[in-house]
Parts: C-alpha cells; structure tokens; sequence
C-alpha cells in the first residue's frame, strides 16, 4: 500500500513536470512564431508633414492584421506636427529634422537614407508628406515608395486639390495611389477610387467622403504592393 501511494505521488510529479514542459514549449513556439513573422514583415517608414490620418489609418491597419507590416519609423520635417504625436503615442520612432538647417535638398535626404539603412527600411509610404522626393531617396529606393494623392490624377495634381476641383464645379472626386518619381504626382498609378455628388454636398462633406476614401484604400494597396516583393 505505501509502494502504491509513493508510485502514485510519482506519476502526479511526472504530470505537472509534463505539463510544465509543455507549456514552456509551446510559449517557446509562439515567441518563435512571432519573430518569424516579424523578421517576414516589410519594414516600413512613413513621411508626414501634418495631421497624419494615414498614418493613423496605416497603425489601425496593423493592428486589425490587414497590413502585414512593421512600422519602424516616422519621418517629418515638421517637429510640432500631430502626426509626431501620433507616432509617439504609439511607440513608433522618430526621425525629425528642420530643412532650414540644411544647405540643399541632398544634404537631409543623404542623412534620411543613412536612419534609413541602419533600421532597415525596406518601403517609404508618404503620408502627407509636403515635399517633392529628391534624387537621393529616389535612387535609394527606386519603385519602393508609394504616394496618396486627393484627386484622380492626372487632374488636380499638388496642393489643395479637393478645393480647387470643388471650386470648378467637378461631380467626380476620388483618390489615387502612385508610386513617387521625380514629379509632381506624375509617378506610376497604381489605383484610383472615386465617387460622385449630386451637387448640394458641401466642401467639408466632401473632403470627409475623400478621407474615408484614402483610410480605406491606402493600406490596402501597401499591402498588395509588400506581398508582390519577392
């Protein structure tokens, strides 16, 4: 009987060690799993100058794993900007320079592609990024960085194109996405989206329709264009 109570006791110490094991194993496993996935994911770094409401669509996007991605940095070149914010609220770096500060164009997109390199940055998504890309970072990344324009391009190209297409009347609004080249806003397309008005909406109600537009799409296609990388 005292046998039978100790191989009991025995078998009781070699289910909670199994068990233990187990669970070591499978926590081991997912750690594993996620480091795959993390070093699989494309690392991105967004550009903004503004209110950054792609950039918060881009987080929502990663969060709800539709966009497979890591966000690695924030660049801007407006230190005060919400979308700065944003991104420290999110525990998503920085990297912000004053352009005054800089002789030319070239001398901060040299330093931009340095951050760049040593974190790894595979993609550039401007997100209302207020400056035209120069060469340095065009040839650094050529086909690899991805633009969000307020009109169905090629019309209404540059700033304020949700007014002034408003002030001419235009029924048809929408966006498109394009890879950046050297112009303004000329790059490749690589989608649009647009929808029409009946003529009473006001400006607000359609710059609101154009925004859910962009927060929508946006991801989406950065998603598409990670997953055709090899």
């Amino acid at each position: 009987m005292i046998f039978f109570n100790n191989n009991n006791k025995y078998k009781k110490n070699l289910f909670f060690l199994s068990g233990l094991l187990c669970r070591v194993f499978i926590l081991s496993l997912s750690r594993l799993f996620f480091i795959c996935i993390k070093l699989i994911m494309k690392k991105i770094a967004i550009f903004a100058s503004g209110y950054g409401s792609n950039f918060e669509a881009m987080i929502e996007a990663v969060r709800k794993d539709e966009l497979h991605a890591e966000l690695v940095l924030l660049v801007s070149d407006k230190p005060g900007c919400r979308a700065v914010e944003c991104a420290k609220k999110h525990q998503i770096n920085t990297w912000v320079f004053y352009p005054k500060n800089y002789i030319c164009k070239e001398d901060f997109e040299q330093e931009i592609v340095r951050e760049l390199r040593t974190r790894g940055i595979e993609w550039i998504v401007l997100a209302g990024y207020m400056r035209l890309v120069g060469k340095i970072l065009l040839n650094e990344y050529a086909g690899r960085i991805l633009n969000i324009h307020p009109s169905l391009l090629p019309s209404y190209p540059g700033l304020h194109a949700i007014e002034r297409a408003y002030a001419n009347g235009d029924k048809r609004f929408g966006i498109t996405i394009h890879l950046v080249d050297a112009g303004m806003d000329t790059g490749q397309i690589i989608e649009q989206h647009y929808f029409d008005i009946i003529g009473s909406e006001s400006l607000e109600e359609v710059e609101k329709k154009v925004h859910i537009l962009e927060h929508k799409y946006y991801p989406a296609v950065v998603e598409k264009m990670l997953s055709l990388q090899t």
